[in-house]
């Protein structure tokens, strides 16, 4: 590798890694390599107002090039921010949010913002969001080339979801100032074995899990936890390639088809707990900025319950903000937990908890210390703009100054509803998962927990309805609880209709019911139903991880049809309570800020 090839591969766009791995060396031998030859990177302006006129925001890219460098000097306090990269499932808009919020405190508390990004579909990118953007990717090379040039003062991983927090340790081991929770401290929160002694030592129960980095292993740690266990990846963005496992034969078709097992990228297994309620926790924490971790302050933002049971992702999760179901023991608990842990993490900044409580057992699934999905959703619910507090705090401002020190409990309820791109592929099956599949999120608020449900279900395109026919199609597991739920719906004036299996326990419980064919029998059938606007809510449950082709259909018809389907009991019922809310009352319409007037405190621990 002589220096004038070197030169020549950069310029047509290998990255350092790329000639790392062709040369048989390191990433980090290579930029030293280079740096020694002062093969660096120019950086060339894109005018943004085609000359018309004055642009205020310059976006550069990088060349290799050798032309000029078009980088202004300044000797303004600059402080970088990386983005959450290309948007795509799993890789929520709201990471976007709080980057932007990021920028727009900092500025206002006199610090030049530098955004890092490669998406020009995102408001931060936009020409009026930072001081100065960066159209280049997100990778270790890339960020290392910008602090430098630009001589930034810090740099925020947080607010970008998981893309920039996995630059964060490379980063500071290369001298870059990580402003905020430190890397040690995500890396705790990320590592299996730190992140259990670090409950173990705050008392703080997790689900029993495991790790393998082979099948024997898997298989192992499996049948010690007892099916079904949640399986997934490290380090995953959106959930991707998580699983809820019920055998050894998905186990074996996981491990195969899924993921690579490796003593690099163990598979992380955890004790799945059925019919569990999973809680979302946004908190800010300036623990960070004190030397002694028991001074600063921790706010709970909002504490979000999930309407779907555990094993959804809770990018895809309806939520309810506050909690409408949990015990105040178990309120109080997670309230605790979330207090410890932003504490032992010494947390400057955001800091997000996934819970899951069974009783009034609660359990810690996961810890995130950075921005989370649900973040722009809790800032809208409380009338809070957390992402900035957040970012001031990273700065080195404390919550007493910002005058932010006590958690806010809405006197009314906000629900969260995902919104799924399901009508844009044909033949999709439409059920939710620990993967998220999401690609957005509508909010719905009132004093009424059911009317602000339906106002939810109206945000993400399809309305509750409020007569017609229910087809109930649900798994045998579901059975029981079935004539209950199809009561509700027949109480609200709803006729039912199923298949024979579900008809006959329904009319042994003295229910009405039509009865229709299964799609293999004949017709009519659920699909004709549907094609035929006929029925106006679907609740099907499925019947198990491979789920039957005519269950597929029928979700499917009903999402092209544009009709509410539930594919979940809880689902079912919340849309039951919506209903009946929505005939009794209607509804009426407020602007969050009068929403707002009426939140009231609730003492910290």
């Amino acid at each position: 590798m002589t220096p004038e090839l070197l030169a020549k591969a950069k310029s047509y766009g290998f990255s350092d890694r790329q000639i790392a791995y062709l040369t048989g060396t390191t990433e980090d031998a290579i930029r030293a390599e280079r740096k020694r030859r002062n093969i660096v990177p120019s950086y060339r302006l894109v005018d943004t107002c085609a000359a018309e006129f004055e642009a205020y925001t310059p976006y550069y890219y990088s060349s290799y090039d050798r032309a000029d460098d078009e980088i202004k000097a300044s000797d303004e306090s600059k402080i970088m921010i990386l983005g959450g990269g290309p948007n795509r499932i799993g890789q929520g808009i709201e990471f976007d949010y709080c980057c932007v919020h990021a920028a727009f405190s900092l500025k206002e508390d006199g610090y030049a913002t530098l955004m890092v990004n490669s998406n020009p579909e995102t408001v931060s990118t936009d020409y009026d969001t930072s001081d100065s953007l960066f159209f280049e990717p997100l990778t270790l090379e890339d960020v290392l080339h910008i602090y430098e040039r630009e001589q930034c003062t810090g740099a925020i991983v947080q607010f970008g979801g998981q893309t920039p927090l996995n630059l964060a340790l490379g980063l500071q081991e290369n001298g870059v100032n990580i402003i905020g929770t430190s890397p040690q401290s995500i890396e705790v929160a990320e590592d299996r074995e730190l992140f259990a002694s670090m409950l173990q030592k705050l008392n703080i129960a997790q689900p029993p899990n495991g790790f393998a980095v082979n099948e024997k292993e898997a298989f192992e740690a499996s049948h010690r936890l007892g099916y079904p266990v949640l399986v997934r990846p490290s380090f995953v963005l959106g959930g991707r390639a998580m699983q809820i496992v019920y055998s050894d034969d998905e186990l074996l078709h996981y491990l195969r088809s899924a993921v690579d097992a490796s003593p690099e990228r163990p598979v992380l297994i955890d004790k799945f707990l059925e019919d569990a309620t999973e809680v979302d926790v946004d908190c800010v924490a300036d623990v960070g900025n004190h030397t002694d971790p028991n001074a600063g302050t921790v706010v709970i933002g909002g504490m979000l319950e999930h309407i779907e049971f555990a094993g959804v992702h809770s990018g895809d999760a309806a939520m309810v903000m506050p909690p409408h179901t949990l015990t105040k023991s178990a309120i109080q608990k997670i309230r605790e937990c979330t207090h410890a842990m932003a504490r032992e993490l010494n947390v400057s900044g955001l800091m997000n908890v996934q819970y899951a409580v069974k009783g009034e057992e609660v359990y810690v699934l996961e810890v995130n210390p950075r921005a989370s999905r649900t973040v722009p959703f809790v800032s809208k619910a409380i009338g809070k703009p957390m992402a900035k507090f957040a970012a001031r705090v990273m700065a080195g401002t404390t919550l007493e100054e910002l005058g932010f020190t006590k958690e806010i409990w809405p006197d009314y309820w906000a629900v969260k509803e995902s919104v799924f791109p399901f009508n844009r592929f044909l033949g999709q099956d439409i059920l939710l998962s620990p993967e998220m599949r999401s690609t957005g999120e509508v909010m719905g608020v009132d004093a009424d927990l059911g009317i602000a449900y339906a106002k939810s279900q109206m945000a993400a395109g399809v309305p509750l309805p409020l007569e017609g026919q229910v087809f109930i199609s649900v798994n045998d597991a579901h059975k029981p609880q079935v004539p209950k739920l199809a009561k509700l719906f027949t109480d609200l004036g709803f006729d039912i209709v199923s298949t024979s299996g579900t008809a006959k326990l329904l009319r042994e419980s003295g229910l009405e019911v039509r009865e229709v064919f299964k799609l293999a029998e004949g017709r009519p059938n659920a699909l004709d139903g549907l094609k035929n606007k006929e029925i106006q809510l679907v609740i099907n449950t499925p019947s198990g991880q491979i789920p039957r082709a005519d269950e597929v259909k029928i979700r499917t018809t009903a999402v092209y049809m544009n009709t509410p389907i539930m594919t979940t009991l809880s689902g079912a019922r919340a849309a039951a309570l919506g209903i009946e809310a929505l005939k009794k009352s209607g509804y009426s319409v407020q602007a969050l800020q009068q929403l707002h007037e009426k939140a009231y405190a609730v003492p910290t621990v």
